[in-house]
C-alpha cells in the first residue's frame, strides 16, 4: 500500500471516528448522569439531519440556521424525552428505563418516517469547493468541519465542566448522584440538562455528516451502535476516554477495509464485544479504587 493510500485511510477513520465520538459522548453524559445507556441517541443523530434538511429546502431557511435550529430543536427533545418518559421512572430497574429509551428511539424513527418520509435526503456542504489534497490524499471541506465541531465540542465541554456551576453540578452527579442530591445539587435538573445537551451532540453529529451521505429515518440504530461501541471502548462515563474511543474506533473500521469492506460493518460489534470481556472499564478509563 503506497504513503497516500494510508494516509487517505487515516483521514476517513479519524473522519468517521469524530462522528463516533459525538456519539460516544451523548451516550457517556446520559450514563454519568443516569447510570442509564440511552440507545435514542441515534435517533438524535438522524433527527439533527433531517430537521436541518426540512428548515433548509422546505422552509428555506439559511443554511446556518437550519443547522442551529435542528440542533436547539432536538436538545428541546431529548429534554422532553426525559421529562416525559425517563423521569416519572426514574425510581425503575435501570433495564426498564433502557428498554423506555429503547421504545423511544422506535417512535422517534416512525414519527421521522411519516413526517419526512422515507427517501434519503441531502444537505449542501457547509462550504462547498474542491477538496483539499495534502501528501496525495483528499481532505473533504466537509471533514475539516467535522474535526473543528468536535474540537469545539471538546473545548466547550471541558469548560462546562471546570469553570460553571452547572458543569460542577454534573461532575458531582458523575460521582456520586445520591451524594449531590444531598449536598443540594437540583440533581433532576442535571438529569434534564443532561439528555438535552446529549441530544444536541447527537443532532450537531448528524448535521454535520449528512452533506455528506445524506440522511433517512431509519439510520439511527446503526449509528447508536457505534457510538455506542465507541464509548465502550474508550470508558463509558468520561467524556475524554469516548472521544478517544471514537477516534480509536473508526481508525479500526478503516484499517480492516483492505483486507475485506465487508468486514467493516461488523467491527463496531467485535470492538464491543471484545472490550466487554477483556476490560468492561474501557481502554482509556481507570477504575477508581474505594477505600472501606
Amino acid at each position: 500500500m503506497e504513503a497516500s493510500e494510508l494516509l487517505q485511510l487515516v483521514i476517513a477513520g479519524l473522519k468517521n471516528g469524530s462522528i463516533y465520538a459525538l456519539l460516544a459522548l451523548g451516550f457517556t453524559i446520559v450514563y454519568a448522569a443516569t447510570n442509564v445507556i440511552n440507545f435514542a441517541q441515534g435517533e438524535f443523530y438522524m433527527l439533527g439531519g433531517m430537521l436541518a434538511v426540512f428548515a433548509f429546502s422546505s422552509l428555506n431557511v439559511p443554511l446556518v440556521a437550519a443547522v442551529a435550529l435542528a440542533v436547539v430543536t432536538v436538545a428541546g427533545i431529548g429534554a422532553l424525552f426525559e421529562r416525559l418518559a425517563i423521569r416519572p421512572r426514574k425510581d425503575a430497574d435501570p433495564m426498564a428505563l433502557i428498554i423506555i429509551t429503547v421504545g423511544g428511539s422506535l417512535v422517534f424513527a416512525s414519527v421521522a418516517r411519516h413526517l419526512f418520509g422515507s427517501d434519503a435526503l441531502p444537505l449542501p456542504e457547509f462550504t462547498p469547493g474542491p477538496s483539499f489534497v495534502f501528501a496525495g490524499a483528499a481532505i473533504e471541506r466537509q471533514t475539516i468541519w467535522i474535526w473543528v465541531i468536535v474540537t469545539a465540542t471538546v473545548i466547550g465541554l471541558t469548560l462546562l465542566y471546570n469553570r460553571t456551576r452547572l458543569g460542577r453540578a454534573m461532575r458531582a452527579c458523575m460521582e456520586n448522584r445520591e451524594a449531590a442530591r444531598l449536598m443540594g445539587i437540583d440533581t433532576a435538573r442535571v438529569v434534564m440538562v443532561s439528555f438535552a445537551l446529549a441530544a444536541a451532540l447527537g443532532a450537531l453529529a448528524g448535521v454535520a455528516v449528512t452533506p455528506l451521505t445524506s440522511t433517512r429515518f431509519d439510520i439511527g440504530a446503526g449509528i447508536a451502535v457505534k457510538g455506542f461501541a465507541a464509548a465502550i471502548l474508550g470508558g463509558l462515563g468520561s467524556p475524554l476516554a469516548a472521544v478517544a474511543g471514537g477516534l480509536l474506533l473508526g481508525l479500526i473500521e478503516q484499517a480492516v477495509i483492505p483486507f475485506s469492506s465487508v468486514l467493516k460493518d461488523v467491527v463496531a460489534l467485535a470492538v464491543l464485544l471484545l472490550v466487554l470481556f477483556v476490560r468492561p472499564q474501557g481502554l482509556f478509563r481507570r477504575t477508581r479504587k474505594e477505600k472501606v
